[in-house]
C-alpha cells in the first residue's frame, strides 16, 4: 500500500532496518523457511499453495479455501473483516530478503525473476508486517497526512493484507517517479503486473474504480497472492475484488 512510504518514518521511529527490509521486531517468533528458488516457467497447473485444480477445467470451486482464516490463500482482509486472532503471523519464506507466507514465497520468486529478465527491476518495498508494525505505520501516516486520508491508503493493524504474508508492494528504483503513486499503473512495469500477475497467483488487490468495496484507493503496486486459480478466473470473469466474488462485506471500519 501507499503506506509503505510512510512506513519509512515508522522504521526510523521504531527501530533500524536489519538487512534488506527486514526489521528486528517482525523477524520474533516467526518461522522462517528459505525461499524456492525454482525460476521455471509456470505451467498451466497450480502449483502446491493453489486451489488444487486444473486452472483450465471447471467449474470453479468458492469453497476449496476460506475467507475468513488467516493463513487461508484466500483470506479477505479489509476495514470491516479483520484478521483472527489479531496477533497472527504467518509462516513466511524469505524473498530477496523480506519475509513472505510460505505460499507465496515461490511465486513471487518467479514473478521477479521474470520480470528482471524483462528489464523491469521491480524491489520489493513491503511485504509482511506484524499488528504491532502495522500500528506504527499507520501512525505515522496519521501523523503526516490525518487520520480521515490516512484511512484511505493505511490499513489499521488488524486489518492490512500485509500481516498475512500474501501481500507486497513492488517499485522500481531505476524509475522511482510513480512509484507509489496512481501513475504506476502507467509504467512498463506497472502496466505488465495489470496484465500478467494472475499467472503467477497474484492480482492487483485495489484497482481504480474499486474504493468503496475495498475501502482503498487505487494502488497499482500492490499485489495480493491468492493462487494461479483464482487469479485466473478472476481475469476470465471480469469481477474486480475478492469482496464482489466471495460476497463479502467491504467498505469503510464499522467504527471510527
Amino acid at each position: 500500500m501507499r503506506e509503505s512510504w510512510y512506513a519509512a518514518v515508522a522504521v526510523a521511529a521504531v527501530c533500524s532496518a536489519v538487512g534488506a527490509g527486514l526489521l528486528a521486531q517482525d523477524l520474533d517468533d516467526v518461522a522462517v523457511t528459505p525461499a524456492p528458488t525454482s525460476a521455471q516457467p509456470s505451467s498451466g497447473r497450480v502449483a502446491p499453495g493453489g486451489t488444487g485444480r486444473d486452472v483450465e477445467s471447471g467449474p470453479f470451486d468458492r469453497t476449496v479455501h476460506s475467507t475468513a482464516h488467516p493463513s487461508s490463500i484466500w483470506v479477505v482482509v479489509n476495514k470491516a473483516n479483520p484478521i483472527e486472532p489479531a496477533d497472527f503471523r504467518p509462516e513466511v519464506a524469505l524473498v530477496r530478503g523480506y519475509q513472505v507466507a510460505i505460499a507465496a514465497a515461490g511465486p513471487l520468486e518467479r514473478l521477479l525473476v521474470d520480470a528482471d529478465r524483462l528489464g523491469l527491476g521491480f524491489k520489493i518495498a513491503s511485504a509482511f508486517r506484524s499488528y504491532d508494525y502495522q500500528r506504527e505505520v499507520h501512525a505515522a501516516t496519521v501523523a503526516s497526512r490525518g487520520r480521515a486520508a490516512a484511512d484511505r491508503v493505511s490499513a489499521r493493524a488488524g486489518h492490512s493484507e500485509h500481516q498475512t504474508g500474501l501481500a507486497v508492494d513492488l517499485v522500481t528504483p531505476a524509475d522511482p517517479a510513480c512509484d507509489f503513486e496512481a501513475c504506476f499503473a502507467e509504467t512498463p512495469g506497472g502496466r505488465w503486473l495489470a496484465s500478467e500477475a494472475w499467472r503467477y497467483g497474484f492480482v492487483v488487490r485495489y484497482r481504480p474504480g474499486s474504493t468503496a468495496i475495498t475501502g482503498y484507493s487505487p494502488e497499482p503496486w500492490h499485489l495480493r497472492y491468492v493462487g494461479r486459480g483464482l487469479a485466473a478466473e478472476l481475469r476470465r470473469t471480469g469481477v474486480g475484488t475478492l469482496e464482489e466474488f466471495f460476497g463479502v462485506a467491504g467498505g469503510d471500519y464499522r467504527t471510527g
